[in-house]
Protein backbone atom coordinates (compact mmCIF):
# COMPACT_ATOMS: atom_id res chain seq x y z
CA UNK A 1 0.00 0.00 0.00
CA UNK A 2 1.47 3.30 -1.06
CA UNK A 3 1.00 5.92 1.66
CA UNK A 4 3.18 8.68 0.22
CA UNK A 5 2.50 11.66 -2.05
CA UNK A 6 4.41 14.56 -3.60
CA UNK A 7 3.84 18.12 -2.44
CA UNK A 8 5.68 21.45 -2.06
CA UNK A 9 8.11 22.12 0.79
CA UNK A 10 7.13 25.76 1.40
CA UNK A 11 5.53 28.86 -0.14
CA UNK A 12 7.07 30.20 -3.34
CA UNK A 13 6.31 32.77 -6.02
CA UNK A 14 7.23 33.90 -9.52
CA UNK A 15 6.65 36.85 -11.82
CA UNK A 16 5.92 36.41 -15.53
CA UNK A 17 5.44 39.37 -17.91
CA UNK A 18 3.73 39.25 -21.30
CA UNK A 19 2.91 42.32 -23.44
CA UNK A 20 2.64 44.62 -20.44
CA UNK A 21 0.53 42.21 -18.35
CA UNK A 22 2.05 40.97 -15.13
CA UNK A 23 1.31 37.48 -13.80
CA UNK A 24 2.27 37.01 -10.15
CA UNK A 25 2.13 33.31 -9.22
CA UNK A 26 1.99 32.02 -5.64
CA UNK A 27 2.37 28.33 -4.76
CA UNK A 28 1.51 26.95 -1.31
CA UNK A 29 1.50 23.58 0.43
CA UNK A 30 -2.02 23.26 1.97
CA UNK A 31 -3.88 20.62 3.96
CA UNK A 32 -7.56 21.57 3.60
CA UNK A 33 -10.09 23.98 2.04
CA UNK A 34 -10.07 26.21 5.14
CA UNK A 35 -6.35 26.89 4.63
CA UNK A 36 -6.94 27.50 0.91
CA UNK A 37 -9.58 30.17 1.69
CA UNK A 38 -7.22 31.91 4.14
CA UNK A 39 -4.40 32.09 1.56
CA UNK A 40 -6.77 33.42 -1.11
CA UNK A 41 -8.23 36.08 1.18
CA UNK A 42 -4.75 37.27 2.16
CA UNK A 43 -3.78 37.62 -1.52
CA UNK A 44 -7.04 39.43 -2.38
CA UNK A 45 -6.34 41.94 0.39
CA UNK A 46 -2.71 42.46 -0.63
CA UNK A 47 -3.38 42.65 -4.41
CA UNK A 48 -6.84 44.22 -4.19
CA UNK A 49 -6.22 46.31 -7.33
CA UNK A 50 -5.49 43.31 -9.61
CA UNK A 51 -8.05 42.40 -12.25
CA UNK A 52 -7.91 38.61 -11.86
CA UNK A 53 -7.07 36.13 -9.09
CA UNK A 54 -7.11 32.80 -10.94
CA UNK A 55 -6.30 29.61 -9.08
CA UNK A 56 -6.26 25.84 -8.92
CA UNK A 57 -5.77 23.40 -6.09
CA UNK A 58 -5.43 19.68 -5.53
CA UNK A 59 -6.06 17.89 -2.22
CA UNK A 60 -5.82 14.31 -0.96
CA UNK A 61 -3.26 11.55 -1.32
CA UNK A 62 -5.12 10.20 -4.37
CA UNK A 63 -5.65 13.70 -5.84
CA UNK A 64 -9.40 13.17 -5.56
CA UNK A 65 -10.29 16.75 -4.60
CA UNK A 66 -9.47 19.55 -7.03
CA UNK A 67 -10.78 22.81 -8.44
CA UNK A 68 -9.81 25.34 -11.09
CA UNK A 69 -11.17 28.91 -11.33
CA UNK A 70 -10.76 31.43 -14.18
CA UNK A 71 -11.95 34.45 -12.13
CA UNK A 72 -13.36 36.35 -15.11
CA UNK A 73 -10.80 35.27 -17.73
CA UNK A 74 -12.23 33.38 -20.76
CA UNK A 75 -13.38 29.83 -19.92
CA UNK A 76 -10.55 27.34 -19.36
CA UNK A 77 -7.85 29.94 -20.17
CA UNK A 78 -6.46 30.34 -16.61
CA UNK A 79 -7.58 27.83 -13.94
CA UNK A 80 -7.16 24.75 -16.14
CA UNK A 81 -3.59 25.58 -17.27
CA UNK A 82 -2.65 26.15 -13.58
CA UNK A 83 -4.25 22.82 -12.60
CA UNK A 84 -2.46 21.19 -15.52
CA UNK A 85 0.90 22.20 -14.04
CA UNK A 86 -0.03 20.77 -10.61
CA UNK A 87 -0.95 17.51 -12.40
CA UNK A 88 2.14 17.44 -14.60
CA UNK A 89 4.37 17.57 -11.51
CA UNK A 90 2.11 14.93 -9.87
CA UNK A 91 1.56 17.17 -6.81
CA UNK A 92 -1.21 17.22 -4.25
CA UNK A 93 -2.11 19.30 -1.17
CA UNK A 94 -1.09 22.30 -3.25
CA UNK A 95 -2.71 25.66 -4.07
CA UNK A 96 -1.46 27.93 -6.87
CA UNK A 97 -2.90 31.42 -7.32
CA UNK A 98 -1.93 33.60 -10.28
CA UNK A 99 -2.71 37.31 -9.84
CA UNK A 100 -2.93 39.22 -13.14
CA UNK A 101 -2.42 42.91 -13.70
CA UNK A 102 -3.74 43.77 -17.17
CA UNK A 103 -1.20 45.65 -19.28
CA UNK A 104 -3.52 47.07 -21.96
CA UNK A 105 -2.84 44.52 -24.71
CA UNK A 106 -5.19 41.56 -25.08
CA UNK A 107 -3.32 38.26 -25.22
CA UNK A 108 -6.06 36.11 -26.72
CA UNK A 109 -7.06 32.72 -25.29
CA UNK A 110 -3.89 31.00 -26.53
CA UNK A 111 -1.69 33.72 -25.04
CA UNK A 112 -3.54 33.55 -21.72
CA UNK A 113 -3.22 29.75 -21.50
CA UNK A 114 0.50 30.02 -22.17
CA UNK A 115 1.01 32.86 -19.64
CA UNK A 116 -0.92 31.17 -16.79
CA UNK A 117 0.79 27.83 -17.49
CA UNK A 118 4.27 29.44 -17.48
CA UNK A 119 3.62 31.49 -14.32
CA UNK A 120 2.37 28.40 -12.43
CA UNK A 121 5.30 26.25 -13.65
CA UNK A 122 7.83 28.89 -12.56
CA UNK A 123 6.28 29.10 -9.06
CA UNK A 124 6.67 25.30 -8.77
CA UNK A 125 10.24 25.45 -10.14
CA UNK A 126 11.10 28.07 -7.48
CA UNK A 127 10.05 25.59 -4.79
CA UNK A 128 11.18 22.15 -3.70
CA UNK A 129 9.10 19.01 -4.33
CA UNK A 130 9.10 16.69 -1.33
CA UNK A 131 7.62 13.28 -0.52
CA UNK A 132 5.17 13.32 2.37
CA UNK A 133 3.80 10.31 4.24
CA UNK A 134 0.10 9.93 4.98
CA UNK A 135 -0.38 9.65 8.74
CA UNK A 136 -3.42 8.96 10.91
CA UNK A 137 -3.91 10.55 14.35
CA UNK A 138 -4.51 8.30 17.38
CA UNK A 139 -5.37 9.52 20.89
CA UNK A 140 -5.33 7.24 23.90
CA UNK A 141 -4.87 7.02 27.67
CA UNK A 142 -2.91 4.43 29.65
CA UNK A 143 -1.65 3.69 33.16
CA UNK A 144 1.74 5.05 34.11
CA UNK A 145 2.89 1.47 34.83
CA UNK A 146 2.59 0.66 31.10
CA UNK A 147 4.82 3.57 30.06
CA UNK A 148 7.71 1.31 28.93
CA UNK A 149 5.47 -0.74 26.63
CA UNK A 150 3.97 2.39 25.07
CA UNK A 151 7.38 4.03 24.56
CA UNK A 152 8.80 0.83 23.04
CA UNK A 153 5.92 0.76 20.54
CA UNK A 154 6.56 4.42 19.63
CA UNK A 155 10.27 3.68 19.08
CA UNK A 156 9.68 0.42 17.12
CA UNK A 157 7.29 2.07 14.64
CA UNK A 158 8.94 5.51 14.58
CA UNK A 159 5.69 7.21 15.66
CA UNK A 160 5.36 10.96 16.05
CA UNK A 161 4.19 12.19 19.45
CA UNK A 162 1.93 15.23 19.00
CA UNK A 163 1.14 15.74 22.69
CA UNK A 164 1.61 13.90 25.97
CA UNK A 165 0.53 14.35 29.56
CA UNK A 166 1.97 12.07 32.22
CA UNK A 167 0.00 11.63 35.43
CA UNK A 168 -1.60 8.62 37.16
CA UNK A 169 -3.49 8.23 33.92
CA UNK A 170 -1.29 9.24 31.01
CA UNK A 171 -2.66 10.84 27.84
CA UNK A 172 -0.98 10.74 24.46
CA UNK A 173 -1.74 11.87 20.91
CA UNK A 174 0.40 10.30 18.17
CA UNK A 175 0.50 10.12 14.38
CA UNK A 176 1.04 6.75 12.74
CA UNK A 177 2.03 6.05 9.15
CA UNK A 178 -1.03 4.81 7.25
CA UNK A 179 0.71 1.58 6.18
CA UNK A 180 1.43 0.73 9.86
CA UNK A 181 -1.96 1.78 11.25
CA UNK A 182 -3.53 -1.69 11.66
CA UNK A 183 -0.47 -3.26 13.29
CA UNK A 184 0.02 -0.31 15.67
CA UNK A 185 -3.65 -0.51 16.68
CA UNK A 186 -3.23 -4.25 17.40
CA UNK A 187 -0.10 -3.59 19.50
CA UNK A 188 -1.87 -0.84 21.47
CA UNK A 189 -4.75 -3.25 22.06
CA UNK A 190 -2.29 -5.74 23.62
CA UNK A 191 -1.30 -3.19 26.30
CA UNK A 192 -3.94 -3.79 29.00
CA UNK A 193 -4.49 -0.26 30.29
CA UNK A 194 -4.67 1.47 26.90
CA UNK A 195 -8.00 3.10 26.18
CA UNK A 196 -8.50 4.67 22.75
CA UNK A 197 -10.27 8.02 22.33
CA UNK A 198 -12.17 8.21 19.08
Amino acid sequence: MDDTYLTLARESESLYKEKGSKFLAFAYPVSDEEEIKEKQEALRKKYYDARHHCYAYMLGKDQEQFRANDDGEPNHSAGDPILGQIRSYNLTNVLIVVVRYFGGTKLGVGGLISAYKTAAAEAIENNEIITEIVTIPIKFTFDYLDMNDVMRLIKDYDLTIKSQDFDNTCKMAIRVREANYEVVMEKLDEIKSVSLKI
